[in-house]
């Protein structure tokens, strides 16, 4: 955080900058309803520090000012606090390993249901929509993608699915995952459109997987890069969620950098460590049948 906190020479107890970055924490929290408390102060920190350098903000306290008063401010901080960083079939080797569950799951069930969790712009539920429906041991017609985000305008963007290629952004090679790409999306010099066949069963909603409850019935969460920004304490109640929205059995991908701490008694095994795979436990009824054919009308 910016400053040491040092008080004057005569030991006069000062404000200091670490007080008034909690004030701003808690402002954001209580105010804006944003749960700053889940997340790591240097994640936080990293965020609002740029925010500063883009009001020209010389100190927290100048900031803070800005922030109280200016609702567009408020806005452009939550903007940044959401974790947007996103791409078309990012890590490739991950998507094989999807590739290999989708194909395990339309084997055995009718349809399947898979939430993309904290998704920002779209481009990874529409990654999973595609992929469905370029492989032939997949019903891509039987995949049904749900993404959620706290970011209204990346939903909207998510929504539009049209995305526009940048100087830093070579959508082209985001998308050379698929052999041929041009069935899924309609290219016009630098915009990216997705198509109809793709669009239709994909939709996005706004969820705090933080805050918010548990869905249910989904046979695949993919949730990736998420955690890494969460403090320890509050990862188990994520897990918990995720997986009182799965179906028993049903699968969970996270980021490649990311792990689920074993002191945190999830309710999932490893399946694929390098591609951080993981499957909820099964569990068995009075019946001694498993809960995941009691639940495979949902």
């Amino acid at each position: 955080m910016i400053g040491d906190g040092a008080g004057d020479a005569d030991n006069t107890p000062d404000r200091t900058d670490d007080d008034t970055f909690a004030d701003i924490l808690a402002f954001v929290e209580d105010e804006l309803a944003f749960a700053t408390s889940h997340y790591n102060d240097s994640y936080l920190d990293r965020r609002i520090s740029s925010r500063m350098r883009r009001t020209q903000s010389e100190s927290y306290d100048a900031y803070f000012d800005i922030l109280r008063n200016d609702p567009d401010e408020q806005a452009e901080l939550l903007e940044a606090l959401s974790i947007n960083v996103t791409g078309f079939f990012r890590n490739p080797d991950v998507w094989s390993g999807i590739r290999t569950v989708l194909r395990q799951l339309t084997a055995t069930t009718d349809t399947v249901r898979v939430w993309s969790a904290a998704c920002a712009d779209g481009r990874e539920p529409y990654s999973l929509a595609m992929l469905a429906r370029d492989d032939p041991q997949i019903d891509g017609s039987a995949v049904y993608v749900l993404g959620t985000d706290i970011s209204e305008p990346a939903l909207e963007t998510a929504r539009a699915g049209v995305y526009e290629e940048s100087r830093t952004v070579d959508l082209d090679e985001q998308l050379s995952y698929l052999d041929d790409y041009h069935q899924y999306l309609d290219v016009d010099g630098r915009t990216y459109r997705v198509c109809d066949n793709v669009r239709r069963n994909v939709r996005f909603q706004r969820h705090d997987l933080i805050n918010d409850e548990p869905k249910s019935g989904f046979d695949l969460v993919v949730c990736r890069n998420l955690f890494i920004y969460i403090d320890n304490a509050y990862k188990e109640s994520m897990l918990d969620t995720i997986a009182r929205s799965l179906r028993p059995a049903g699968y969970l991908v996270i980021g490649k950098a990311e792990t689920i701490p074993p002191n945190l008694k999830s309710a999932f095994t490893v399946r694929e460590a390098r591609l951080r795979i993981y499957q909820r436990e099964m569990r068995e009824t009075n019946a001694g049948q498993s809960d995941r054919r009691a639940n495979s009308s949902q």
